[in-house]
């Protein structure tokens, strides 16, 4: 078997192995390896063949792979920054470290103080984060 045609195959079993484990690991060599099978057109020697596919998957592990993972987790938030995070919104439960609850755009949020006050009924306050499905809040300005 020529050497090209052995890194296409194994750029392509990285592929299949990103596929089930999805998390930008295999990809960096999957490339790595159609990259070096682009070259071992040019060059026949194993030894230099290797240390290309190593140092281009080094290269791409440690510059390239950053870049995916970053832009991956930007796809993955879930909008309730733009939403909810600054906002202003109306206390309809006291709402202390431990219990409380807020209306927002006409829904009911559990919420939480974060610095210990109790903030009473009726009282506006600043959404600061989120935590699955308790908002926390602080008394606004």
């Amino acid at each position: 078997m020529v050497m090209w045609q052995l890194m296409l195959i194994i750029g392509f079993a990285f592929l299949i192995l990103e596929m089930f484990t999805p998390v930008m690991f295999f990809l960096n060599f999957a490339v790595a390896a159609f990259i070096t099978s682009l070259i071992s057109i040019f060059i026949i020697d194993i030894n230099t063949l290797m240390t290309v596919f190593i140092a281009i998957s080094l290269l791409l592990l440690f510059f390239v792979r950053p870049l995916f993972i970053k832009k991956r987790t930007k796809e993955q938030t879930t909008g309730m920054d733009n939403k909810y995070i600054g906002k202003t919104a109306k206390v309809i439960e006291t709402i202390t470290s431990t219990s409380g609850a807020i209306s927002i755009y006409d829904e009911r949020w559990e919420a939480r103080c974060e610095d210990g006050k109790e903030i009473p009924v009726g009282e506006s306050v600043k959404i600061i984060k989120y935590d699955s499905l308790i908002m926390s809040v602080k008394e606004e300005d």
